[in-house]
């Protein structure tokens, strides 16, 4: 577990010099998640979209994205992976052990539900309130820093029906280890939410909370 706290410890450097010297350790992975009977591809290249993102706001070297099967070990050497889908699903005994094991170790799951479709989050809520002793997905309010780790996002409406959206997350000794948000926020910052029907959150806001989930996951 030691070269995952490293990866986060030299992702977070602030010198062209530490990039240079660090090549393989200053990286920026997004590892793409499979999950049940899930294989990772749902909304096609969402992983490359996000580290599009990431490498033209920040000076963060980034690699092709990748698959990676939750019951891995693989998954150890990932500290940053992306998981969404449209449907329900239900982590086996193993995936859940290797997912605690990961993110009690400094990892963490930025995750999206698509087309703005209700299964998928419902299923991350009960699946990922399953890891820790009394942690709950829960609503992160404004005042939490992901809301400013990159843009400041004072607050965030859905389209159409203009209700308020707030990333979820999951908390492991008061760090935050998992976010999810609902209101399609893959189809919103990769495909310009054409797949919401009118539903979901604004492309630009889309891009702006990828953006700050990702700064925040590299440099906490």
């Amino acid at each position: 577990m030691k070269k995952l706290a490293l990866l986060f410890l030299f992702c977070a450097a602030v010198t062209t010099e530490s990039w240079a010297a660090t090549d393989d350790l200053a990286t920026f992975f997004v590892g793409r998640l499979k999950f049940s009977n899930n294989e990772g591809n749902d909304c096609g290249d969402i992983g490359k979209d996000l580290i599009t993102l990431v490498s033209r706001a920040s000076t963060i070297q980034v690699r092709e994205q990748k698959p990676v099967k939750l019951a891995d070990a693989a998954l150890y050497e990932t500290p940053f992976v992306f998981m969404n889908g449209h449907n329900d699903f239900v982590l086996t005994d193993a995936e859940l052990e290797n997912l605690r094991v990961y993110l009690a170790h400094g990892g963490f799951v930025f995750s999206s539900g698509c087309c703005t479709n209700p299964a998928f989050p419902a299923a991350w809520r009960r699946e990922f309130s399953r890891l820790f002793p009394g942690e709950k997905v829960k609503p992160i309010p404004y005042d939490h820093l992901i809301y400013r780790s990159f843009y400041k996002i004072p607050s965030l409406k859905a389209l159409g029906n203009g209700k308020e959206v707030h990333i979820e997350g999951l908390f492991y000794h008061e760090q935050l280890v998992g976010a999810l948000v609902e209101e399609g926020l893959c189809c919103s910052f990769a495909m310009n939410n054409n797949c919401n029907k009118g539903q979901g959150i604004s492309p630009e806001d889309g891009k702006k909370i990828a953006l700050n989930i990702a700064v925040y996951a590299l440099t906490h």
